[in-house]
């Protein structure tokens, strides 16, 4: 799919494939998208039904970006309102949005979070849940908010996955400080401190970051220099990801590790997917783009 020269040939090609269920000819590269994930989701849940409590406990903290992304485009028509409203000359701003992910048995809030209709309505919803309350209620501090939160969760709900919490925490602090410049809210930094340390997260450069951060977060940006190169690192995560889940998926004995396996390597799998879908939207092919690009998701 990552070679095909069209979106449209991309899609068929994903037609013939366990993606195809929610696949639309036409659709655009984000409705495509949604519905890879979707189908992931679909999976996961199928997967969760066939668990104990705690298997499935395990699998919804692993599947808590499917909320998360939720969350977000809940948000979104109110923040386009407000910006219609900032300044009569301020640009039309496209409200429609995805349908929300159906996480069923996944959900830990949403069903508390679906029926707010301010954005401080949803940040009291947040505050009395799980998630916790994300410092604010602009759609940037909800969304790093309950990434924090989903890390620290993932870290103590699920020991196999604590490796890739704190390494996917540490890239996402660094990224939303040290490349869009944009502090957490306090109590965002407070949680962070827990898996990063309190160092790292009151580090004043990218460079002091990296030295702060425990070898349980660190090794992730190992080779990365500058923030600018944390692209290379979202792709080495989901190589480890992939790595531990085959490893977990071999073992036989009784226990979570064979599930959390499961789960990685069927995320893995979307995420190439949808990394394939927007090759193809741009135009595809080795010929039209730099190797490094080709080679992330590999």
């Amino acid at each position: 799919m990552a070679t095909s020269p069209t979106l449209e040939d991309a899609l068929r090609s994903l037609a013939a494939t366990p993606y195809r269920h929610d696949v639309r000819p036409g659709a655009s590269p984000a409705e495509a998208q949604h519905a890879v994930s979707a189908t992931l989701l679909w999976h996961l849940r199928v997967l969760a039904g066939w668990q104990p409590a705690t298997g499935a406990d395990a699998i919804r903290a692993l599947a808590a970006g499917f909320e998360i992304s939720n969350a977000q485009h809940h948000l979104r028509p109110f923040s386009a309102e407000k910006a219609r409203t900032a300044s009569a000359r301020a640009p039309d701003v496209d409200t429609r949005s995805l349908p929300p992910y159906r996480l069923g048995a996944l959900a830990t809030a949403w069903t508390r979070l679906a029926p707010t209709r301010t954005p401080s309505e949803l940040r009291a919803a947040l505050a009395s849940s799980l998630w916790g309350d994300p410092g604010g209620d602009s759609p940037a501090a909800v969304a790093s908010g309950m990434r924090v939160s989903a890390a620290l969760r993932l870290a103590t709900a699920v020991p196999d996955a604590a490796r890739w919490a704190a390494a996917r925490l540490a890239l996402l602090f660094a990224r939303e400080v040290f490349v869009v410049g944009r502090r957490f809210p306090e109590v965002s930094v407070r949680r962070a401190a827990r898996l990063l340390g309190p160092r790292a997260v009151g580090a004043r450069s990218y460079a002091d970051f990296r030295q702060a951060l425990p070898a349980t977060a660190g090794w992730l940006l190992d080779g990365v220099d500058e923030a600018a190169d944390l692209w290379r690192a979202e792709a080495g995560w989901w190589n480890a990801v992939e790595r531990d889940g085959r490893e977990l998926l071999r073992r036989s004995r009784i226990g979570p590790q064979p599930v959390v396996g499961a789960v990685a390597l069927l995320s893995v799998d979307a995420w190439r997917t949808r990394g394939a879908l927007e090759l193809a939207a741009r135009g595809g092919g080795p010929g039209d783009w730099p190797a490094e690009v080709l080679d992330a998701p590999r």
